[in-house]
């Protein structure tokens, strides 16, 4: 059995790994420090992190903000029923608003999955009797409120 992961038409060697996971600890990370981990020139190193990108197993560079540190202290999760027809229009909706996280389509009779964030529950409030249920197809909600975080992963770490 090799030891290399496979994606389509990708094949990621132990270097490439190796770089992906000090990337993904750290984004800011130079290509000297990632080069004299894995033993190449940082041009060699440059080279295989534009590889990444281009193929699109590198989706981004980002940071990430801690909400309650910038006065977002209401962190939910919502489960939307949506009629079939108008599950397509519901989420591009949703995914236009700058308080929606993350939303996914999940397997059941037509659900969305998704997180927002917001200041308080008054916003959170506003959020949902003025964006979410005038939304034409939507039959449910059920949200539900995060009360502490033990773990959030963003990406994929191998």
């Amino acid at each position: 059995m090799s030891s290399s992961y496979s994606v389509p038409n990708l094949v990621l060697d132990e270097i490439d790994k190796t770089i992906l996971s000090m990337l993904h600890e750290n984004s800011r990370v130079s290509y000297t420090d990632i080069a004299k981990e894995v033993d190449l020139s940082r041009v060699a190193v440059q080279m295989r992190i534009n590889n990444l990108t281009e193929k699109g197993v590198i989706e981004k560079f980002t940071t990430v903000i801690n909400p309650t540190k910038i006065g977002i202290h209401v962190s939910a999760f919502f489960n939307v029923e949506v009629e079939p027809q108008y599950l397509e229009e519901v989420a591009a909706k949703l995914a236009e608003e700058h308080s929606v996280t993350s939303l996914y389509h999940m397997t059941g009779p037509s659900k969305l999955h998704m997180h927002g964030i917001f200041e308080d529950n008054h916003e959170m409030e506003k959020f949902m009797t003025e964006k979410m249920y005038p939304l034409r197809g939507v039959v449910s909600v059920d949200c539900q409120i995060l009360i502490k975080r033990y773990k959030s992963r963003m990406g994929m770490k191998l």
